[in-house]
């Protein structure tokens, strides 16, 4: 069986790898503590939960849910970004329903990346940036994301030969793996760059809702112009807990949405509608449980950074997503000290060379285990660094 030679291109998927690493270990007995998936361990809130039960028992939910999403949830898209950003949607063209934000992530691609186009992907960054270019047919062309510049992108720096074949950037904040933030001058500083080379931006906005410390990550629609050349992802997982849900949305140009809407008419057939009318009650209804869950993240934060200094790691409190993007100590590289501390310790962390070559000196702690089991991986990584 000879399979397609897209695929030989792409790399295992890595949280499938770190998935069947802890149950490797958990299959010898070994108690393992897993730092590294961002899967919110908090519950759905209580009245999601209740308009799902409601809206199962619905028979109209039983039909074939419409392709773009119902015009209840992206109206409910709409008013969530005039409340939140004070940006005005058109929930009829200009925002769509995603089988989560991955799927509409991963098939922007096809909608506008030919063989040998070039996007412009930032290094390190979530996985399928690149992977969906290489199944696409295009050429990944990578930003660093330097700590000497708060992990943002250099626009100056970008070959312009590069950029004038360049159909796609992404871009993502707050930032996945490295946890930097941006202001509303950098989008417009990308806006202004996308521009001059008809570049369309696609922001992954997945975590603009987990911010701390006073901080809150605008939306790239925020900057004038920019819906000119842009679309947002965002997703109802990690505000709203609703990882295993599969809920996301889409926003922005209308001619972007619309050739979007193309790939997916013919690849998917929608998300379920009662989840969708959940959604909306998760978009609309009381939003404090998203104060709560920040207060525990940012406790969970304030644990791992007061350890990590403890041990001689200078690392900055992030004011984004509830990941912590840590140096490694001197002597090691992302992968050693990865596998010494599920060695020593028992605790997965995610090597940050995973996530791209500019990774390699890096490791991501996610902050999305119960309190308990992260006071105790802390007590390990500690001992494990104690010398």
């Amino acid at each position: 069986m000879k399979v397609a030679e897209r695929i030989k291109k792409i790399p295992p998927y890595l949280f499938a790898q770190i998935d069947k690493k802890i149950a490797e270990l958990r299959k010898k007995g070994i108690d393992v503590i897993s730092l590294g998936v961002g899967d919110p361990d908090l519950p759905t809130p209580p009245n999601i939960i209740d308009a799902l039960e409601k809206a199962v028992r619905d028979p109209e939910c039983h039909k074939y849910p419409d392709y773009e999403g119902s015009l209840d949830f992206r109206k409910a898209v709409a008013t969530y970004y005039k409340r939140r950003f004070n940006v005005d949607l058109d929930p009829e063209s200009e925002v769509m329903a995603l089988i989560g934000s991955k799927e509409g992530i991963a098939h922007i691609f096809f909608a506008f990346i030919d063989p040998g186009d070039y996007a412009l992907i930032p290094d390190p960054a979530y996985p399928v940036y690149k992977t969906a270019t290489l199944f696409a047919g295009g050429i990944p062309y990578t930003m660093p994301l330097l700590k000497e510049n708060n992990f943002l992108p250099d626009f100056s720096s970008i070959d312009e030969e590069i950029a004038k074949k360049a159909k796609l950037m992404f871009l993502c904040y707050p930032n996945n793996p490295t946890a930097a933030v941006a202001d509303e001058k950098f989008f417009e500083e990308a806006v202004e760059f996308a521009k001059t080379y008809d570049i369309i931006i696609c922001h992954d906005s997945a975590y603009a809702e987990v911010t701390f410390d006073g901080y809150k990550a605008p939306s790239l629609l925020s900057v004038k112009g920019a819906k000119d050349i842009g679309v947002e992802f965002g997703s109802l997982s990690k505000p709203y807990r609703m990882t295993g849900w599969r809920l996301g949305y889409a926003v922005g140009n209308k001619d972007i949405i619309s050739a979007l809407g193309i790939i997916k008419t013919n690849v998917d057939s929608g998300q379920f509608t009662a989840i969708q009318r959940a959604g909306i009650e998760a978009l609309l209804g009381p939003q404090d449980s998203i104060d709560e869950m920040l207060k525990i993240f940012k406790k969970r934060r304030d644990l791992v950074i007061e350890t990590l200094r403890e041990v001689g790691l200078e690392v900055e409190p992030p004011k984004g997503t509830f990941y912590v993007w840590v140096p490694v100590p001197e002597g090691y590289t992302s992968s050693s000290f990865a596998e010494m501390l599920i060695e020593k310790a028992a605790v997965v962390v995610t090597p940050g060379n995973a996530y791209g070559d500019r990774g390699e000196g890096y490791v991501r702690i996610s902050l999305t285990t119960p309190d308990d089991r992260l006071k105790e991986a802390m007590r390990r990584i500690k001992e494990s660094l104690s010398f």
